[in-house]
């Protein structure tokens, strides 16, 4: 049964139909090997470097800066390994922050492994890293700062411009993960000051299992995967055609209506957060009020189980999220909800709703509504 409401578009969206009758050729007449020298080879390259183009133009960057990768957390996982173990005679010292998505920490941890020393900043109550706790932890060993564009559970953008230019004058490689803000913020990565930035098709109405990693131009990297010379020897392995096609028109498309897709996730999302705020008593908004994602909306319940309420919302027709749809299942409690100082009552309180280009005011009211309601229940429930 599908849900009549769908409000997890962090976790992942629907492919445009734009985009699927870009790929479909590509699984038929266009099926053959990017890598091959005849004609039906030729055509797939053509096709891959069309891309690579699109994905470079979205961000600012040059088509030879892109790694096509199976996603965000591969791209993320090259990135921070990559360069460590590229850089590791420079030194062994990399920071990073508490509320990063788990294809950045987990990595982390395993280079701990391998002897890297790990610094962890700290964000405020509002999830935003200031940029001078950044500049604080830099060492003399500091090869590679890795802080993503805006976080994946409570949507607080954070200033990675001013980390980038940190950076810069440090000398040190500095890596975002862009994964929750390419299609729904402007992102340009001179601006940024990156030297890699990740992102994912399936965030921006793309197909899943391929994303992208910008290199810029001079960036040592060690590949993770190792075999052919595809991707300039960064990528070994038979380049997903269809899924490419997918990730250049979907980044195409995101670009050309990101403002009044923008706009509109917003109104929604405002929509959603005035109702919940306004109608539900003990009730309080996760992350930063004003910047934030414009998709993004998280908040806590006072006395309510989150794994109950959203059984509940699932009953009623509605899919929503206690945060990273990759830690769904997991009984530990939200790394970030912790990091930004939530007890674990408050933290296993959290919902997480998103919304999305085809969300509706009507959607939005009947959310409200329904959450009230089921809340109050569960609520009377525990004083039974």
């Amino acid at each position: 049964m599908k849900n009549k409401i769908y409000l997890d578009y962090a976790a992942t969206t629907p492919v445009a139909p734009e985009v699927l009758e870009a790929m479909l050729p590509f699984f038929s007449e266009g099926w053959g090997n990017a890598s091959a020298v005849y004609a039906t080879g030729r055509e797939a390259r053509r096709a891959v470097e069309d891309a690579r183009k699109a994905v470079a133009v979205s961000i600012g960057a040059q088509p030879q800066e892109i790694c096509f990768t199976s996603g965000g957390s591969e791209s993320d996982n090259t990135a921070i390994c990559g360069t460590a173990r590229a850089l590791r005679e420079k030194g062994k010292h990399i920071i990073t922050t508490a509320i990063e998505h788990h294809a950045v920490l987990n990595p982390c941890k395993q280079l701990q492994k391998e002897g890297f020393e790990i610094t962890y900043v700290r964000p405020d109550q509002e999830g935003r890293i200031d940029p001078e706790e950044i500049r604080k932890a830099i060492r003399p060993d500091t090869i590679l700062v890795s802080v993503m564009t805006a976080n994946n559970e409570i949507g607080t953008i954070e200033p990675v411009g001013e980390i980038g230019q940190i950076c810069k004058e440090n000398g040190i490689v500095f890596h975002t993960d862009a994964v929750q803000a390419i299609g729904t913020v402007p992102l340009n990565v001179e601006e940024t000051g990156c030297d890699l930035l990740s992102l994912s098709a399936h965030k921006f109405y793309g197909p899943k299992g391929v994303g992208a990693l910008y290199i810029r131009e001079g960036t040592r990297l060690n590949p993770l995967i190792t075999g052919g010379e595809q991707e300039r020897g960064l990528r070994a392995g038979t380049e997903n055609v269809p899924g490419i096609v997918g990730l250049g028109k979907a980044i195409m498309l995101a670009g050309k209506g990101m403002e009044q897709h923008t706009a509109d996730m917003r109104r929604m999302r405002d929509r959603i957060t005035e109702g919940i705020l306004s109608s539900i008593p003990g009730t309080a908004l996760n992350g930063s009020k004003e910047n934030r994602l414009p998709n993004n909306c998280s908040f806590r319940f006072d006395g309510i189980d989150g794994e109950a309420l959203l059984l509940r919302l699932d009953l009623a027709g509605i899919a929503a999220s206690a945060g990273s749809a990759c830690t769904a299942g997991s009984r530990e409690t939200s790394h970030v909800l912790k990091a930004v100082g939530l007890t674990e009552a408050e933290a296993k309180s959290s919902l997480r709703l998103t919304t999305g280009i085809h969300t509706t005011e009507e959607e939005t009211d009947e959310t409200v509504k329904i959450i009230g309601e089921i809340v109050k229940d569960l609520r009377r429930i525990q004083f039974i």
